[in-house]
C-alpha cells in the first residue's frame, strides 16, 4: 500500500503549472517511486474528483491518460492542459503549511 499525495490520482495527476511546479520532476518521480512498486500494490490518492478511492500501479501503468505516456508526450500535455487557477489555492496552501492552524503554534 501506498499514500501518493497529490502526484498521482487515479488515471491523472496532480498539476505542475503553479507552485513551483515541475511536470519533469512530477514524471520522474511517479516513475521511479511509484510505477516501480509491485504491480498489485494498492495506491491511494490525496483526494479524487470522481469517486474513486484506490487503484493499483498497474491499473495506472496500463491506462493513466497522463502518466503512461513517455516523458516528452506527458510534458506536453502538463504544458497544454489550460487549466484556471484554483480558487482556493491562495487561502489552501498557507493553511496546508500550517496543518491548517489557524494560528499556529509557535513552538513544537
Amino acid at each position: 500500500m501506498a499514500f501518493t499525495g497529490d502526484a498521482l490520482i487515479i488515471r491523472a495527476c496532480g498539476r505542475t503549472d503553479f507552485q513551483g511546479g515541475s511536470s519533469d520532476q512530477l514524471y520522474q518521480s511517479v516513475h521511479s517511486q511509484i510505477f516501480s512498486l509491485p504491480k498489485d500494490t494498492l495506491l491511494y490518492p490525496a483526494h479524487d474528483y470522481k469517486g474513486f478511492t484506490v487503484t493499483t500501479v498497474e491499473e495506472e501503468v496500463a491506462y493513466n491518460a497522463r502518466l503512461s505516456r513517455d516523458k516528452e508526450t506527458f510534458k506536453t500535455i502538463m504544458e497544454n492542459l489550460n487549466l484556471s487557477y484554483p480558487k482556493m489555492i491562495d487561502v489552501a496552501v498557507p493553511a496546508n503549511m500550517v496543518c491548517g492552524f489557524q494560528d499556529p503554534p509557535s513552538k513544537v
